[in-house]
């Protein structure tokens, strides 16, 4: 079930930097290298994989990933999106 902006925005106090933008909600990570920002994303992808939610992810520059979340198939976000993120949050 899509959430309302309104609910978005209050999940987001929860969440450090995390914005929502785009019926989606995204967070930069920098990471300390080239190295851990790969293993970084291999996470990520691990984490997506065993919740079946799949984010978008864009590794940029040399130690920066942007993370995108949202349930495609609604059409914006729901609670799967926060919790993939809370997951992702685990990860750092």
């Amino acid at each position: 079930m899509l959430l309302s902006e309104n609910v978005i925005r209050e999940k987001l106090n929860a969440f450090v930097d995390w914005i929502y933008s785009n019926k989606q909600i995204s967070k930069e990570f920098q990471l300390a290298n080239f190295r851990e920002a790969l293993a970084f994303v291999n996470k990520v992808g691990d984490a997506a994989e065993s919740m079946d939610h799949h984010p978008d992810i864009l590794m940029h520059s040399w130690n920066e990933v942007k993370i995108s979340i949202s349930t495609h198939s609604d059409g914006g976000v729901t609670n799967k999106d926060f919790q993939l993120a809370e997951k992702i949050e685990s990860l750092i």
